[in-house]
């Protein structure tokens, strides 16, 4: 079959639901409107979410997997599915699946003109002190980034793949992917979208690496902008 979108899903120790992504994928691609295919990166887990990963893959053709030798975080992870990824769109979910994949249909709406759409997390299903270390941290990256972004943390984004594998990641630059689109004179567009309460597994991040941790990131952006290279061919030969 030819692809068109391929949906990353990080993973690190989340064996408990990785069946719960395989059937919610598993449906999405049913109703998707574009040929969606699935890719699991795993970052390095200790619990026994490789071997799940692989017999998800043995029985269905639209998944496929990378696993990382060790851990290396979530910037790395969707860095690595963004590097793997042939086809045109890009996209990628958490697999705690708080997001549903069927509001991907809704971001790729607006894809056309735009080179990332991402989901802004209507009515967040969070606790109060997540919720508001997070719209504290979305509003000191705003005031460095100008990016116009609400929620760059949402886990459902889609970006064309031309763009995302331009992207110079580094530890936590997930969190600034809108703004880097930016740099390179894209387009970006925010679309609010549905959110659950996590229903397996531990949350990957506390008040520190939400809050703090995105802080020093700011300042790496500013200094990645200073620096970054950006040009268009004119002509050739």
């Amino acid at each position: 079959m030819s692809y068109q979108f391929t949906i990353v899903v990080p993973v690190y120790n989340e064996e408990d639901n990785l069946l719960r992504v395989e059937t919610e994928l598993l449906a999405y691609t049913k109703i998707a409107t574009r040929t969606t295919k699935i890719l699991f990166v795993n970052d390095g887990s200790k619990d026994k979410s490789q071997q799940i990963i692989e017999d998800i893959c043995t029985r269905n053709p639209e998944f496929s997997f990378i696993a990382f030798k060790d851990n290396r975080g979530l910037s790395a992870a969707i860095k690595a599915g963004f590097d793997y990824t042939e086809t045109e769109l890009v996209g990628y979910i958490d697999s705690d699946l708080q997001t549903a994949p069927n509001d991907f249909n809704l971001l790729l709406e607006h894809i056309g003109p735009n080179d990332l759409v991402t989901g802004v997390r209507a009515n967040r299903k969070d606790s109060f002190v997540k919720n508001m270390s997070s719209k504290i941290a979305n509003g000191i990256r705003r005031s460095f980034t100008h990016d116009g972004m609400d929620d760059t943390g949402c886990p459902l984004k889609i970006i064309k793949t031309d763009f995302a594998k331009r992207i110079p990641m580094f530890k936590g630059l997930h969190r600034f992917l809108p703004a880097m689109i930016l740099l390179q004179n894209g387009t970006v567009k925010q679309i609010p979208v549905q959110h659950f309460p996590r229903v397996a597994g531990e949350a990957k991040f506390g008040v520190w690496n939400r809050l703090l941790g995105p802080l020093m990131d700011c300042f790496a952006y500013l200094w990645m902008k200073k620096k970054y290279i950006n040009y268009e061919v004119a002509k050739k030969d």
